[in-house]
C-alpha cells in the first residue's frame, strides 16, 4: 500500500513548493490537493460535515498551480487532485492543463474528480446541480478523446465540439489515472464506466469502506474486469488503522492535514505521520 499526503494549499498555509519538498523528503509517495474556486457569501447547502464551511475553503490556491510548483521541486513524488471539481471547469482547458502537467512532471499526475456538494458554487459556474453527474461523465469522456486522439471531437448532450488539435498529450497512456470520488448507489457503476479507481470519501467509517470495496470488487468481477484500485483518506491514524487498510487491499492511503497548517506546524505534522508510517514498516 502506498502512503501519500492530502491537504489544501492556501495563502495562509505552507507554500506548495515547500510542502512538496517536505513530503518527498520524508518518503511519502504522493501529494494530493483540494479545490474550491470560491465560496458564495450566501449559502443554503448544508456543509456535509456539519457546522460552518471551513476557512480553508475560501482561500484555496488553484490545484493545478500548486501541483505545478510541487512537480518543479520534486523528482519522484506523484501529484494529484482530491478532488478537482470538473463540473465547474471547461473540459478543453482542463484537458490542456492535465496533459501539460503530466508531460512537464514526467508522467506523475493523477486526476481525482468529484461532482461536488456546494450547489451555489456550481450555479455560479453555470452548472445545474441536477445534471452534474451526467455533465461530469461527458467532460471526462471528452477530455479522454483529446488526450488520446490526434484529431478529437465529441458530441454529447452537455459537451459538443467538432474535430480539434490539442497538444501536448499526456506521458501516461492512454491517460493519467482518473479517480472518481463519491459514495452512493451509482458510484461504482460510474467508476467502471468512465474512471480508473475509487477515491473513497473522506471520513467514511471503516465498515462502510470495507463494504464499498467488496461491492466494487464484486461488480467488477461480474463485468469481467480486474479489481478496481481504491484510495482511502485518514486524518488521525490510530494504532492498527494503516494495517487494516493494507489488509483490505487499499491501493493508497492519504494522510490528511486539516485544517491546513502554516510552515512549522505542517512540518511537525508530516514528521508525526512519517513516524506512524515507520512503525507500520517495522
Amino acid at each position: 500500500m502506498q502512503i501519500g499526503i492530502f491537504t489544501g494549499v492556501t495563502d495562509e498555509s505552507i507554500g506548495p513548493a515547500d510542502l512538496a519538498r517536505a513530503v518527498e523528503d520524508r518518503g511519502f509517495e504522493s501529494l494530493f490537493v483540494a479545490e474550491h474556486t470560491h465560496i458564495p457569501v450566501t449559502v443554503e447547502t448544508p456543509y456535509p460535515a456539519g457546522g460552518d464551511i471551513p476557512r480553508d475553503y475560501y482561500r484555496n490556491f488553484d490545484p493545478f498551480i500548486s501541483l505545478a510548483f510541487a512537480a518543479a521541486v520534486t523528482q519522484r513524488l506523484r501529484i494529484g487532485t482530491a478532488v478537482a471539481l470538473l463540473v465547474q471547469r471547461d473540459p478543453i482547458i482542463t484537458a490542456k492543463e492535465v496533459a501539460s502537467l503530466d508531460a512537464a512532471s514526467g508522467g506523475r499526475f493523477e486526476l481525482g474528480v468529484g461532482a461536488g456538494w456546494l450547489r451555489e458554487e456550481m450555479r455560479n459556474h453555470g452548472t445545474d446541480p441536477r445534471s452534474r453527474l451526467a455533465l461530469q461523465r461527458e467532460r471526462l469522456l471528452a477530455m479522454t478523446a483529446i488526450w488520446t486522439r490526434p484529431q478529437a471531437e465529441f458530441h454529447g448532450e452537455h459537451v459538443d465540439f467538432d474535430p480539434l488539435y490539442s497538444w501536448p498529450k499526456p506521458v501516461q497512456r492512454p491517460r493519467p489515472p482518473v479517480w472518481l470520488g463519491g459514495w452512493g448507489p451509482s458510484t461504482h457503476e460510474r467508476i467502471l464506466d468512465h474512471a480508473d479507481g475509487w477515491l473513497a470519501p473522506v471520513g467514511i467509517p471503516f465498515a462502510e469502506l470495507e463494504r464499498g470495496v467488496h461491492e466494487l470488487r464484486s461488480l467488477a468481477d461480474r463485468r469481467g474486469r480486474p479489481p478496481v484500485p481504491v484510495i482511502a483518506t485518514l486524518f488521525d491514524p490510530g494504532p492498527g488503522d494503516l494495517t487494516r487498510l493494507a489488509e483490505l487491499g487499499i491501493h493508497r492511503t492519504l494522510l490528511g492535514i486539516a485544517p491546513v497548517l502554516p510552515p512549522d506546524a505542517a512540518q511537525r505534522r508530516l514528521d508525526r505521520f512519517a513516524e506512524v508510517v515507520h512503525e507500520l514498516g517495522r
